[in-house]
Protein backbone atom coordinates (compact mmCIF):
# COMPACT_ATOMS: atom_id res chain seq x y z
CA UNK A 1 0.00 0.00 0.00
CA UNK A 2 1.25 3.48 -0.82
CA UNK A 3 2.55 5.61 1.98
CA UNK A 4 2.62 9.40 1.97
CA UNK A 5 6.24 10.58 2.32
CA UNK A 6 7.19 11.79 5.77
CA UNK A 7 6.60 15.50 6.12
CA UNK A 8 8.73 17.77 8.27
CA UNK A 9 5.67 19.87 8.98
CA UNK A 10 5.11 20.15 12.70
CA UNK A 11 2.13 20.86 14.87
CA UNK A 12 3.85 23.58 16.86
CA UNK A 13 2.09 26.51 15.16
CA UNK A 14 -1.29 25.52 16.55
CA UNK A 15 0.07 23.98 19.71
CA UNK A 16 0.44 27.01 21.94
CA UNK A 17 -3.10 28.21 21.41
CA UNK A 18 -4.49 24.72 21.71
CA UNK A 19 -2.53 23.92 24.85
CA UNK A 20 -3.89 27.06 26.48
CA UNK A 21 -7.35 25.97 25.42
CA UNK A 22 -6.90 22.50 26.92
CA UNK A 23 -5.44 23.77 30.17
CA UNK A 24 -8.26 26.30 30.58
CA UNK A 25 -10.82 23.54 30.08
CA UNK A 26 -11.77 24.12 26.40
CA UNK A 27 -14.01 26.89 25.18
CA UNK A 28 -17.72 26.87 25.95
CA UNK A 29 -17.64 23.42 27.55
CA UNK A 30 -17.61 23.59 31.35
CA UNK A 31 -21.20 23.60 32.64
CA UNK A 32 -20.02 21.36 35.49
CA UNK A 33 -16.92 21.98 37.59
CA UNK A 34 -13.97 19.84 36.60
CA UNK A 35 -13.63 16.92 39.04
CA UNK A 36 -10.55 16.44 41.13
CA UNK A 37 -8.23 13.89 39.52
CA UNK A 38 -7.96 10.39 40.88
CA UNK A 39 -4.74 9.42 42.66
CA UNK A 40 -3.23 8.12 39.42
CA UNK A 41 -4.25 11.23 37.52
CA UNK A 42 -2.32 13.65 39.69
CA UNK A 43 0.88 15.37 38.71
CA UNK A 44 3.24 12.70 37.52
CA UNK A 45 6.97 12.62 38.24
CA UNK A 46 9.19 13.12 35.24
CA UNK A 47 11.86 10.65 34.17
CA UNK A 48 14.46 9.70 36.73
CA UNK A 49 16.65 12.63 37.71
CA UNK A 50 14.26 15.32 36.41
CA UNK A 51 11.81 17.49 38.33
CA UNK A 52 8.15 16.50 38.51
CA UNK A 53 6.14 17.73 35.52
CA UNK A 54 2.44 18.04 34.89
CA UNK A 55 1.24 15.34 32.43
CA UNK A 56 -0.50 17.92 30.24
CA UNK A 57 2.68 19.97 30.01
CA UNK A 58 4.72 16.90 29.10
CA UNK A 59 2.15 16.00 26.45
CA UNK A 60 2.09 19.49 24.97
CA UNK A 61 5.86 19.58 24.77
CA UNK A 62 6.00 16.22 23.02
CA UNK A 63 3.20 17.06 20.59
CA UNK A 64 5.15 20.11 19.52
CA UNK A 65 7.92 17.86 18.19
CA UNK A 66 5.76 15.40 16.25
CA UNK A 67 5.24 15.17 12.52
CA UNK A 68 1.86 14.65 10.91
CA UNK A 69 2.38 10.91 10.68
CA UNK A 70 3.08 10.66 14.40
CA UNK A 71 0.01 12.70 15.33
CA UNK A 72 -2.19 10.44 13.22
CA UNK A 73 -0.64 7.31 14.70
CA UNK A 74 -1.27 8.51 18.25
CA UNK A 75 -5.06 8.49 17.73
CA UNK A 76 -5.18 4.90 16.43
CA UNK A 77 -5.56 1.84 18.66
CA UNK A 78 -6.12 -1.25 16.49
CA UNK A 79 -5.98 -4.92 17.34
CA UNK A 80 -3.40 -7.26 15.85
CA UNK A 81 -3.09 -10.99 15.24
CA UNK A 82 -0.70 -13.05 17.30
CA UNK A 83 0.32 -13.97 20.84
CA UNK A 84 3.80 -12.43 20.45
CA UNK A 85 4.90 -9.02 19.24
CA UNK A 86 7.55 -10.40 16.90
CA UNK A 87 6.97 -14.12 16.32
CA UNK A 88 3.60 -15.17 14.92
CA UNK A 89 2.11 -18.15 13.14
CA UNK A 90 1.55 -18.13 9.40
CA UNK A 91 -2.17 -17.64 9.98
CA UNK A 92 -1.57 -14.64 12.25
CA UNK A 93 0.85 -13.13 9.74
CA UNK A 94 -1.78 -13.49 7.04
CA UNK A 95 -4.34 -11.79 9.28
CA UNK A 96 -1.98 -8.90 9.95
CA UNK A 97 -1.25 -8.48 6.26
CA UNK A 98 -4.97 -8.22 5.53
CA UNK A 99 -5.51 -5.82 8.42
CA UNK A 100 -2.43 -3.64 8.06
CA UNK A 101 -0.02 -4.86 5.39
CA UNK A 102 2.51 -6.18 7.91
CA UNK A 103 3.38 -9.58 9.37
CA UNK A 104 3.68 -8.92 13.11
CA UNK A 105 2.16 -6.68 15.80
CA UNK A 106 5.52 -4.97 16.34
CA UNK A 107 5.74 -4.12 12.65
CA UNK A 108 2.22 -2.66 12.83
CA UNK A 109 3.22 -0.43 15.74
CA UNK A 110 6.31 0.80 13.87
CA UNK A 111 4.74 1.31 10.45
CA UNK A 112 1.75 3.31 11.65
CA UNK A 113 3.42 4.96 14.70
CA UNK A 114 0.54 3.71 16.80
CA UNK A 115 -0.60 5.21 20.07
CA UNK A 116 -1.72 1.86 21.37
CA UNK A 117 -3.00 -1.66 20.75
CA UNK A 118 -5.99 -3.50 22.18
CA UNK A 119 -5.61 -7.14 23.18
CA UNK A 120 -8.61 -9.17 22.09
CA UNK A 121 -10.10 -12.60 22.71
CA UNK A 122 -13.40 -14.22 23.54
CA UNK A 123 -15.11 -16.95 25.52
CA UNK A 124 -18.15 -19.08 24.82
CA UNK A 125 -20.54 -16.79 26.74
CA UNK A 126 -19.10 -13.55 25.37
CA UNK A 127 -21.82 -11.33 23.83
CA UNK A 128 -19.08 -9.25 22.15
CA UNK A 129 -17.50 -12.17 20.30
CA UNK A 130 -18.80 -10.90 16.95
CA UNK A 131 -16.04 -8.32 16.62
CA UNK A 132 -13.25 -10.37 18.21
CA UNK A 133 -11.49 -11.56 15.10
CA UNK A 134 -8.63 -13.26 16.92
CA UNK A 135 -7.19 -13.76 20.38
CA UNK A 136 -4.01 -12.36 21.87
CA UNK A 137 -4.29 -13.96 25.29
CA UNK A 138 -3.39 -17.38 26.58
CA UNK A 139 -1.83 -16.99 30.01
CA UNK A 140 -0.34 -14.18 32.11
CA UNK A 141 3.30 -14.91 31.23
CA UNK A 142 2.50 -14.87 27.52
CA UNK A 143 0.56 -11.60 27.90
CA UNK A 144 3.48 -10.03 29.74
CA UNK A 145 5.90 -11.09 26.99
CA UNK A 146 3.54 -9.69 24.34
CA UNK A 147 3.13 -6.34 26.08
CA UNK A 148 6.88 -6.09 26.64
CA UNK A 149 7.48 -6.64 22.93
CA UNK A 150 4.87 -4.06 21.94
CA UNK A 151 6.40 -1.49 24.27
CA UNK A 152 9.84 -2.20 22.86
CA UNK A 153 8.59 -1.45 19.35
CA UNK A 154 6.83 1.75 20.48
CA UNK A 155 9.84 3.04 22.42
CA UNK A 156 11.73 3.54 19.15
CA UNK A 157 9.11 5.94 17.78
CA UNK A 158 9.25 9.75 18.02
CA UNK A 159 6.45 9.60 20.60
CA UNK A 160 8.23 6.83 22.50
CA UNK A 161 8.87 9.00 25.56
CA UNK A 162 5.21 8.48 26.48
CA UNK A 163 4.07 5.05 27.68
CA UNK A 164 2.50 2.91 24.98
CA UNK A 165 -1.19 2.21 25.58
CA UNK A 166 -2.10 -1.46 25.85
CA UNK A 167 -5.75 -2.03 26.62
CA UNK A 168 -8.21 -4.84 26.90
CA UNK A 169 -11.84 -5.53 27.89
CA UNK A 170 -11.33 -6.98 31.34
CA UNK A 171 -14.84 -6.33 32.67
CA UNK A 172 -15.11 -9.58 34.66
CA UNK A 173 -18.14 -11.76 34.11
CA UNK A 174 -19.01 -12.77 30.57
CA UNK A 175 -16.56 -10.27 29.02
CA UNK A 176 -13.20 -11.19 30.48
CA UNK A 177 -10.28 -11.48 28.10
CA UNK A 178 -7.72 -12.96 30.51
CA UNK A 179 -9.22 -15.75 32.59
CA UNK A 180 -6.44 -18.17 33.53
CA UNK A 181 -3.95 -17.49 36.28
CA UNK A 182 -5.60 -14.27 37.46
CA UNK A 183 -8.02 -13.35 40.24
CA UNK A 184 -11.56 -13.71 38.92
CA UNK A 185 -13.89 -10.99 40.11
CA UNK A 186 -17.65 -11.51 40.01
CA UNK A 187 -19.61 -9.65 37.33
CA UNK A 188 -20.68 -6.04 37.56
CA UNK A 189 -24.26 -7.13 38.26
CA UNK A 190 -22.98 -9.16 41.21
CA UNK A 191 -21.25 -6.05 42.54
CA UNK A 192 -24.53 -4.20 42.11
CA UNK A 193 -26.28 -6.87 44.19
CA UNK A 194 -23.66 -6.55 46.92
CA UNK A 195 -24.24 -2.78 46.84
CA UNK A 196 -21.05 -1.96 48.73
CA UNK A 197 -18.80 0.45 46.79
CA UNK A 198 -15.91 -0.15 49.20
CA UNK A 199 -15.90 -3.86 48.36
CA UNK A 200 -16.08 -3.01 44.67
CA UNK A 201 -13.18 -0.58 44.92
CA UNK A 202 -11.01 -3.11 46.77
CA UNK A 203 -11.75 -5.85 44.23
CA UNK A 204 -11.05 -3.60 41.25
CA UNK A 205 -7.85 -2.35 42.87
CA UNK A 206 -6.69 -5.96 42.98
CA UNK A 207 -7.74 -6.42 39.36
CA UNK A 208 -5.88 -3.28 38.33
CA UNK A 209 -2.69 -4.42 40.01
CA UNK A 210 -2.84 -7.71 38.10
CA UNK A 211 -3.45 -5.97 34.77
CA UNK A 212 -0.51 -3.65 35.46
CA UNK A 213 1.69 -6.63 36.31
CA UNK A 214 0.91 -8.08 32.87
CA UNK A 215 1.76 -4.79 31.16
CA UNK A 216 -1.80 -3.57 30.53
CA UNK A 217 -2.42 0.07 31.40
CA UNK A 218 -5.92 0.71 30.01
CA UNK A 219 -9.03 -1.28 30.86
CA UNK A 220 -12.16 -0.76 28.79
CA UNK A 221 -14.25 -0.92 31.93
CA UNK A 222 -16.32 -0.39 33.98
CA UNK A 223 -19.66 -0.59 32.17
CA UNK A 224 -21.76 2.40 33.23
CA UNK A 225 -24.87 1.36 31.31
CA UNK A 226 -28.03 1.31 33.43
CA UNK A 227 -29.91 -1.90 32.66
CA UNK A 228 -33.24 -0.31 31.79
CA UNK A 229 -34.10 -3.12 29.34
CA UNK A 230 -33.52 -6.86 29.26
CA UNK A 231 -30.51 -6.36 27.04
CA UNK A 232 -28.57 -9.57 26.50
CA UNK A 233 -25.55 -7.77 25.04
CA UNK A 234 -25.22 -5.71 28.24
CA UNK A 235 -26.96 -7.93 30.79
CA UNK A 236 -24.75 -8.78 33.76
CA UNK A 237 -22.07 -6.43 32.45
CA UNK A 238 -24.17 -3.64 34.02
CA UNK A 239 -24.23 -2.80 37.72
CA UNK A 240 -28.04 -2.75 37.59
CA UNK A 241 -31.21 -0.84 36.88
CA UNK A 242 -30.99 1.80 39.62
CA UNK A 243 -28.96 4.83 38.43
CA UNK A 244 -28.01 5.86 41.97
CA UNK A 245 -26.74 2.42 43.00
CA UNK A 246 -25.00 1.92 39.66
CA UNK A 247 -23.32 5.31 39.99
CA UNK A 248 -21.73 4.39 43.31
CA UNK A 249 -20.46 1.14 41.83
CA UNK A 250 -18.98 2.80 38.75
CA UNK A 251 -17.15 5.28 40.96
CA UNK A 252 -15.77 2.47 43.11
CA UNK A 253 -14.51 0.51 40.12
CA UNK A 254 -12.86 3.59 38.58
CA UNK A 255 -11.11 4.48 41.83
CA UNK A 256 -9.91 0.91 42.31
CA UNK A 257 -8.50 0.50 38.82
CA UNK A 258 -6.80 3.86 38.65
CA UNK A 259 -5.29 3.61 42.11
CA UNK A 260 -3.41 0.62 40.69
CA UNK A 261 -2.10 2.65 37.74
CA UNK A 262 -4.56 1.39 35.10
CA UNK A 263 -6.73 3.90 33.25
CA UNK A 264 -10.46 3.25 33.38
CA UNK A 265 -12.63 3.76 30.30
CA UNK A 266 -16.25 4.17 31.37
CA UNK A 267 -18.63 2.80 28.73
CA UNK A 268 -20.83 2.81 26.60
CA UNK A 269 -21.81 6.49 26.45
CA UNK A 270 -24.58 7.63 26.39
CA UNK A 271 -25.98 4.35 27.75
CA UNK A 272 -26.32 1.04 25.91
CA UNK A 273 -28.61 -0.44 28.57
CA UNK A 274 -31.49 1.71 27.34
CA UNK A 275 -31.86 -0.53 24.28
CA UNK A 276 -32.05 -4.31 24.04
CA UNK A 277 -30.54 -4.32 20.52
CA UNK A 278 -26.92 -5.34 19.87
CA UNK A 279 -24.70 -2.60 18.43
CA UNK A 280 -22.27 -5.20 17.11
CA UNK A 281 -24.92 -6.12 14.53
CA UNK A 282 -27.29 -3.15 14.23
CA UNK A 283 -27.69 0.49 15.23
CA UNK A 284 -29.76 0.37 18.43
CA UNK A 285 -32.31 3.12 18.87
CA UNK A 286 -32.47 5.00 22.15
CA UNK A 287 -36.00 6.40 22.05
CA UNK A 288 -36.33 7.71 25.59
CA UNK A 289 -36.94 11.44 26.03
CA UNK A 290 -34.07 13.69 27.02
CA UNK A 291 -35.42 14.07 30.56
CA UNK A 292 -35.14 10.30 31.04
CA UNK A 293 -31.59 10.27 29.68
CA UNK A 294 -30.60 12.92 32.20
CA UNK A 295 -32.22 11.02 35.07
CA UNK A 296 -31.38 7.43 34.11
CA UNK A 297 -28.56 7.05 31.60
CA UNK A 298 -26.17 9.88 32.44
CA UNK A 299 -25.70 9.66 36.26
CA UNK A 300 -23.29 6.66 36.24
CA UNK A 301 -21.14 8.37 33.62
CA UNK A 302 -21.13 11.53 35.70
CA UNK A 303 -20.09 9.45 38.73
CA UNK A 304 -17.23 7.90 36.77
CA UNK A 305 -16.08 11.29 35.57
CA UNK A 306 -16.24 12.72 39.09
CA UNK A 307 -14.21 9.74 40.32
CA UNK A 308 -11.47 10.78 37.90
CA UNK A 309 -12.00 8.38 34.98
CA UNK A 310 -9.32 9.03 32.39
CA UNK A 311 -11.41 7.82 29.46
CA UNK A 312 -14.99 7.39 28.28
CA UNK A 313 -16.00 5.08 25.45
CA UNK A 314 -18.61 6.31 22.98
CA UNK A 315 -21.25 3.91 21.67
CA UNK A 316 -22.86 3.12 18.35
CA UNK A 317 -26.34 4.24 19.45
CA UNK A 318 -29.02 6.34 17.72
CA UNK A 319 -30.17 8.73 20.44
CA UNK A 320 -33.38 10.20 19.08
CA UNK A 321 -33.75 12.91 21.71
CA UNK A 322 -30.35 14.45 20.96
CA UNK A 323 -29.14 13.66 17.44
CA UNK A 324 -31.59 11.40 15.60
CA UNK A 325 -30.14 9.17 12.91
CA UNK A 326 -26.50 9.73 13.88
CA UNK A 327 -24.66 7.05 15.88
CA UNK A 328 -23.38 8.60 19.11
CA UNK A 329 -19.84 7.68 18.05
CA UNK A 330 -20.18 10.20 15.22
CA UNK A 331 -22.33 12.79 17.00
CA UNK A 332 -20.76 16.09 17.95
CA UNK A 333 -23.96 16.97 19.81
CA UNK A 334 -23.52 13.99 22.13
CA UNK A 335 -19.74 13.84 22.52
CA UNK A 336 -18.85 17.52 22.48
CA UNK A 337 -22.01 19.26 23.66
CA UNK A 338 -23.32 16.70 26.17
CA UNK A 339 -20.33 14.62 27.33
CA UNK A 340 -17.86 17.49 27.48
CA UNK A 341 -20.21 20.44 27.84
CA UNK A 342 -22.93 19.13 30.17
CA UNK A 343 -21.09 16.34 31.99
CA UNK A 344 -17.78 18.19 32.12
CA UNK A 345 -15.51 15.39 30.88
CA UNK A 346 -11.94 16.47 30.06
CA UNK A 347 -10.22 13.17 29.37
CA UNK A 348 -9.89 10.88 26.36
CA UNK A 349 -12.99 9.86 24.40
CA UNK A 350 -12.51 6.47 22.77
CA UNK A 351 -14.73 4.98 20.09
CA UNK A 352 -16.32 1.60 20.51
CA UNK A 353 -14.98 -0.93 18.02
CA UNK A 354 -14.94 0.59 14.55
CA UNK A 355 -15.26 -2.92 13.13
CA UNK A 356 -18.84 -3.09 14.44
CA UNK A 357 -21.71 -2.84 11.96
CA UNK A 358 -22.87 0.76 12.57
CA UNK A 359 -19.35 2.14 12.03
CA UNK A 360 -18.79 0.12 8.87
CA UNK A 361 -21.36 2.09 6.91
CA UNK A 362 -18.35 4.26 5.95
CA UNK A 363 -14.94 3.25 4.66
CA UNK A 364 -12.30 3.01 7.42
CA UNK A 365 -10.64 6.31 6.53
CA UNK A 366 -13.86 8.29 6.36
CA UNK A 367 -15.19 6.66 9.52
CA UNK A 368 -12.01 7.61 11.41
CA UNK A 369 -12.24 11.23 10.25
CA UNK A 370 -15.92 11.46 11.16
CA UNK A 371 -15.21 10.01 14.61
CA UNK A 372 -12.48 12.56 15.32
CA UNK A 373 -14.62 15.44 14.09
CA UNK A 374 -17.39 14.36 16.46
CA UNK A 375 -15.05 14.57 19.44
CA UNK A 376 -13.43 11.16 19.81
CA UNK A 377 -9.71 11.21 20.56
CA UNK A 378 -8.79 7.55 20.02
CA UNK A 379 -10.00 5.29 17.20
CA UNK A 380 -10.46 1.71 18.40
CA UNK A 381 -10.31 -1.47 16.30
CA UNK A 382 -10.50 -0.05 12.81
CA UNK A 383 -11.24 -2.81 10.26
CA UNK A 384 -8.26 -1.68 8.17
CA UNK A 385 -5.34 0.10 9.80
CA UNK A 386 -3.71 1.37 6.61
CA UNK A 387 -6.91 2.85 5.22
CA UNK A 388 -7.73 4.56 8.52
CA UNK A 389 -4.19 5.97 8.77
CA UNK A 390 -4.11 7.18 5.18
CA UNK A 391 -7.61 8.62 5.43
CA UNK A 392 -6.74 10.67 8.50
CA UNK A 393 -3.49 11.89 6.97
CA UNK A 394 -5.19 12.89 3.71
CA UNK A 395 -7.97 14.71 5.56
CA UNK A 396 -5.41 16.56 7.66
CA UNK A 397 -3.58 17.73 4.58
CA UNK A 398 -6.64 18.79 2.58
CA UNK A 399 -8.13 20.60 5.56
CA UNK A 400 -11.23 18.44 6.04
CA UNK A 401 -9.73 17.37 9.36
CA UNK A 402 -8.68 20.64 11.05
CA UNK A 403 -5.20 20.45 12.47
CA UNK A 404 -6.28 21.84 15.88
CA UNK A 405 -8.74 18.95 16.28
CA UNK A 406 -6.05 16.35 15.60
CA UNK A 407 -3.56 18.13 17.85
CA UNK A 408 -6.19 18.32 20.58
CA UNK A 409 -6.92 14.60 20.31
CA UNK A 410 -3.24 13.60 20.29
CA UNK A 411 -2.55 15.89 23.24
CA UNK A 412 -5.32 14.29 25.27
CA UNK A 413 -4.05 10.81 24.46
CA UNK A 414 -0.49 11.72 25.41
CA UNK A 415 -1.67 13.45 28.59
CA UNK A 416 -3.36 10.23 29.66
CA UNK A 417 -0.18 8.32 28.85
CA UNK A 418 1.90 10.62 31.00
CA UNK A 419 -0.65 10.30 33.81
CA UNK A 420 0.21 6.60 33.71
CA UNK A 421 3.96 7.12 33.40
CA UNK A 422 6.74 6.36 35.82
CA UNK A 423 4.85 3.81 37.89
CA UNK A 424 6.76 0.55 38.35
CA UNK A 425 4.75 -2.50 37.31
CA UNK A 426 3.80 -4.84 40.15
CA UNK A 427 5.55 -8.19 40.24
CA UNK A 428 3.87 -11.08 38.46
CA UNK A 429 3.67 -12.79 41.84
CA UNK A 430 0.78 -10.47 42.69
CA UNK A 431 -1.44 -12.40 40.29
CA UNK A 432 -4.09 -14.46 42.06
CA UNK A 433 -2.51 -13.67 45.42
CA UNK A 434 -4.29 -14.50 48.66
CA UNK A 435 -5.01 -10.82 49.27
CA UNK A 436 -6.56 -10.42 45.82
CA UNK A 437 -8.60 -13.61 46.11
CA UNK A 438 -9.99 -12.36 49.42
CA UNK A 439 -11.06 -9.05 47.86
CA UNK A 440 -12.86 -10.92 45.07
CA UNK A 441 -14.41 -13.44 47.47
CA UNK A 442 -15.71 -10.73 49.79
CA UNK A 443 -17.49 -9.08 46.88
CA UNK A 444 -18.87 -12.35 45.50
CA UNK A 445 -20.10 -13.46 48.92
CA UNK A 446 -21.94 -10.19 49.49
CA UNK A 447 -23.68 -10.60 46.12
CA UNK A 448 -25.44 -13.96 46.60
CA UNK A 449 -29.17 -13.28 46.71
CA UNK A 450 -32.18 -15.37 47.79
CA UNK A 451 -35.20 -14.46 45.71
CA UNK A 452 -37.31 -17.34 47.04
CA UNK A 453 -36.76 -19.64 50.00
CA UNK A 454 -34.96 -19.67 53.31
CA UNK A 455 -32.05 -17.43 54.22
CA UNK A 456 -30.49 -20.28 56.18
CA UNK A 457 -28.75 -23.30 54.68
CA UNK A 458 -31.15 -24.28 51.85
CA UNK A 459 -29.73 -27.76 51.22
CA UNK A 460 -28.52 -30.82 53.04
CA UNK A 461 -26.28 -33.34 51.33
CA UNK A 462 -25.85 -35.22 49.27
CA UNK A 463 -26.17 -32.60 46.52
CA UNK A 464 -26.31 -33.24 42.78
CA UNK A 465 -25.21 -30.30 40.63
CA UNK A 466 -26.85 -29.99 37.21
CA UNK A 467 -26.86 -27.30 34.56
CA UNK A 468 -27.81 -26.47 31.02
CA UNK A 469 -25.49 -27.83 28.34
CA UNK A 470 -21.88 -26.72 28.03
CA UNK A 471 -21.25 -25.78 31.66
CA UNK A 472 -19.03 -28.64 32.75
CA UNK A 473 -16.36 -26.27 34.03
CA UNK A 474 -18.83 -24.35 36.23
CA UNK A 475 -20.45 -27.53 37.57
CA UNK A 476 -17.01 -28.83 38.47
CA UNK A 477 -16.13 -25.56 40.22
CA UNK A 478 -19.29 -25.68 42.35
CA UNK A 479 -18.82 -29.39 43.10
CA UNK A 480 -15.27 -28.75 44.27
CA UNK A 481 -16.37 -25.79 46.39
CA UNK A 482 -19.23 -27.76 47.98
CA UNK A 483 -16.86 -30.57 48.90
CA UNK A 484 -14.47 -28.04 50.45
CA UNK A 485 -17.41 -26.59 52.42
CA UNK A 486 -18.25 -30.04 53.83
CA UNK A 487 -21.34 -30.74 51.71
CA UNK A 488 -21.50 -34.30 50.29
CA UNK A 489 -21.89 -34.38 46.51
CA UNK A 490 -23.39 -37.23 44.48
CA UNK A 491 -23.38 -37.66 40.68
CA UNK A 492 -27.15 -38.29 40.77
CA UNK A 493 -30.02 -38.83 43.15
CA UNK A 494 -29.15 -36.07 45.61
CA UNK A 495 -30.82 -32.76 46.27
CA UNK A 496 -30.63 -31.11 42.89
CA UNK A 497 -29.00 -27.68 42.53
CA UNK A 498 -29.46 -26.47 38.97
CA UNK A 499 -27.32 -23.73 37.38
CA UNK A 500 -28.46 -21.46 34.56
CA UNK A 501 -26.18 -18.91 32.94
CA UNK A 502 -25.71 -16.47 30.10
CA UNK A 503 -28.04 -17.13 27.18
CA UNK A 504 -30.13 -19.69 29.06
CA UNK A 505 -33.91 -19.39 29.09
CA UNK A 506 -36.97 -21.17 30.41
CA UNK A 507 -36.16 -24.24 28.32
CA UNK A 508 -32.93 -24.64 30.30
CA UNK A 509 -34.67 -24.84 33.67
CA UNK A 510 -35.04 -28.13 35.56
CA UNK A 511 -38.53 -28.84 36.87
CA UNK A 512 -37.37 -31.08 39.72
CA UNK A 513 -34.54 -28.91 41.04
CA UNK A 514 -34.74 -28.04 44.71
CA UNK A 515 -32.59 -24.98 44.08
CA UNK A 516 -32.20 -23.01 40.85
CA UNK A 517 -29.31 -20.57 40.62
CA UNK A 518 -29.08 -17.72 38.10
CA UNK A 519 -25.43 -17.07 37.22
CA UNK A 520 -26.17 -14.13 34.94
CA UNK A 521 -29.18 -11.81 34.82
CA UNK A 522 -31.85 -13.33 37.10
CA UNK A 523 -34.79 -12.84 34.72
CA UNK A 524 -34.89 -16.57 33.97
CA UNK A 525 -35.95 -17.20 37.57
CA UNK A 526 -39.33 -15.68 36.76
CA UNK A 527 -40.25 -19.05 35.19
CA UNK A 528 -38.43 -21.31 37.66
CA UNK A 529 -40.53 -23.65 39.85
CA UNK A 530 -37.91 -24.52 42.43
CA UNK A 531 -38.81 -23.77 46.07
CA UNK A 532 -35.46 -22.00 46.47
CA UNK A 533 -34.18 -19.46 43.96
CA UNK A 534 -30.70 -17.96 44.28
CA UNK A 535 -28.70 -15.55 42.15
CA UNK A 536 -24.92 -15.18 41.97
CA UNK A 537 -25.06 -13.09 38.74
CA UNK A 538 -21.71 -14.61 37.77
CA UNK A 539 -20.27 -18.03 36.96
CA UNK A 540 -16.72 -17.28 38.07
CA UNK A 541 -14.94 -19.72 40.34
CA UNK A 542 -15.06 -17.05 43.04
CA UNK A 543 -18.84 -16.82 42.72
CA UNK A 544 -19.20 -20.60 42.84
CA UNK A 545 -17.19 -20.67 46.07
CA UNK A 546 -19.48 -18.02 47.55
CA UNK A 547 -22.53 -20.02 46.42
CA UNK A 548 -21.18 -23.17 48.05
CA UNK A 549 -20.74 -21.31 51.33
CA UNK A 550 -24.36 -20.18 51.19
CA UNK A 551 -25.63 -23.65 50.33
CA UNK A 552 -23.61 -25.06 53.23
CA UNK A 553 -24.94 -22.46 55.66
CA UNK A 554 -21.51 -20.94 56.20
CA UNK A 555 -22.40 -17.58 54.63
CA UNK A 556 -25.58 -15.53 54.95
CA UNK A 557 -26.87 -14.48 51.50
CA UNK A 558 -27.14 -10.73 51.87
CA UNK A 559 -27.39 -9.62 48.25
CA UNK A 560 -30.29 -7.69 46.78
CA UNK A 561 -31.23 -8.07 43.11
CA UNK A 562 -30.16 -4.95 41.19
CA UNK A 563 -32.84 -5.62 38.55
CA UNK A 564 -36.54 -6.31 38.98
CA UNK A 565 -37.78 -9.85 38.30
CA UNK A 566 -41.58 -9.86 37.96
CA UNK A 567 -43.30 -11.92 40.65
CA UNK A 568 -40.21 -12.08 42.87
CA UNK A 569 -38.91 -9.78 45.60
CA UNK A 570 -35.45 -8.28 45.34
CA UNK A 571 -34.53 -10.56 48.25
CA UNK A 572 -36.28 -12.67 50.86
CA UNK A 573 -33.54 -11.90 53.38
CA UNK A 574 -33.45 -8.81 55.54
CA UNK A 575 -30.96 -6.23 54.40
Amino acid sequence: MGRVPTSPRRAGVALAALTALLVSGCSAEPERPRPAPSPSASATPGPAGTPAADPAARAAALVGTLADEDLVGQVLMPYAYGSSATEVTAASAAGNRTLAGVDTPAEMVAKYRLGGVILVGFSADDPTSGNQATTNVDNPAQVRDLTTGLRGAAAKLPAGAAPFLIGTDQEYGVVTRITDGVTTLPSALAAGAADDPALTEAAWRAAGAELAAMGINLDFAPVADVLATRSTVIGSRSFGADPKRASAQVAGAVKGLQSAGVAASVKHFPGHGLSAADSHKDLPVIGQPRKELDATAFPPFTAGIDAGAMAVMSAHLDVKAVDPGTPATFSRKLLTDVLRGQLGFRGVVITDGMNMAPAKRWAPGEAAVRALLAGNDLILMTPHVGQAYDGLLAALRDGSLPRPRLVEAATRVLTMKFQLADRPAPAMSTLNSAEHRKAAKDLAAAAVTVLRGSCGAPVRGPVTVTSSAGRDHTRAALTEALTAAGVPVAPSGGTKVHLVGYGDGADDLSADAAVTVAMDTPYVLEKAKSPTLLATYSSSRTSMTALADVLAGRQRPGGRSPVRVPGLPATTCAA
